[in-house]
């Protein structure tokens, strides 16, 4: 089941899922790394920039390579493409990407005329697979109930600004269905073969709080916080 909302207030949704058995059972288990950190920290036997360096790279740099290619083939072999729209986990899973859990994922397709955007509104359900470690302000509650509440306003503090006649389509991911956008391709890239393609293709482009630009600059950056 999955949830969806346009940007004209039609808000309402139902989560018949347990978020609790999903990201919130590792509770516990975060708690002991926690200790263990601080523990390893105090002995001098790690670095907590080290591991923050580490983290920021799997957050950013490795895990979003997975769901780049995917764009990416997506964008180049209309056979995949299809593929993705019709069946997104065997397609995904094709190119050896499964998620940890065995959860469904369901690619969206940006359009001209409709933008989607994700969110998980109970915790922080996101595409691991695809996307590598979430964001912190993909987990914050300002972003879990203003990007259903107002789309257009936080894409815009995200720096990302819409045609008002474009509709913008929230989706609420849960513990069995994750959600991935496929952005538009942007133009000017015919000539580009999939490895190409792939390096024009952020993390934020795949959540929906970007588009993919013609170039490695950013079309839009993720906001220092949100109020």
């Amino acid at each position: 089941m999955h949830n969806d909302h346009d940007q004209n207030g039609d808000h309402g949704h139902h989560h018949n899922h347990d978020h609790h058995h999903h990201d919130n059972q590792y509770s516990d288990m975060q708690a002991r790394v926690k200790a263990l950190e601080t523990l390893l920290t105090e002995k001098g036997l790690i670095d907590p920039a080290a591991i923050d360096a580490i983290v920021e790279t799997y957050e950013t740099k490795v895990g979003p390579r997975n769901g780049a290619h995917v764009v990416a083939k997506a964008w180049s072999d209309a056979d995949f493409a299809a593929w993705l729209k019709r069946d997104a986990t065997a397609a995904i899973a094709s190119l050896g990407y499964t998620g940890r859990q065995g959860e469904h994922m369901r690619a969206v397709f940006n359009t001209p005329e409709t933008h989607n955007l994700i969110v998980c509104t109970l915790c922080s359900c996101y595409p691991w697979s695809v996307l590598g470690l979430p964001p912190v302000w993909y987990k914050a509650p300002a972003y879990r109930s203003r990007a259903v509440i107002d789309p257009r306003g936080v894409l815009a503090e995200f720096g990302l600004t819409l045609p008002e006649e474009k509709k913008i389509r929230v989706w609420d991911s849960t513990a069995e269905l994750r959600y991935l956008v496929i952005p538009e391709r942007p133009d000017g890239t015919d000539g580009m073969d999939e490895a190409a393609l792939a390096s024009l293709v952020s993390r934020d482009a795949m959540i929906g709080t970007a588009i993919a630009v013609s170039s490695k600059i950013s079309a839009a950056g993720s906001p220092e916080a949100l109020p």
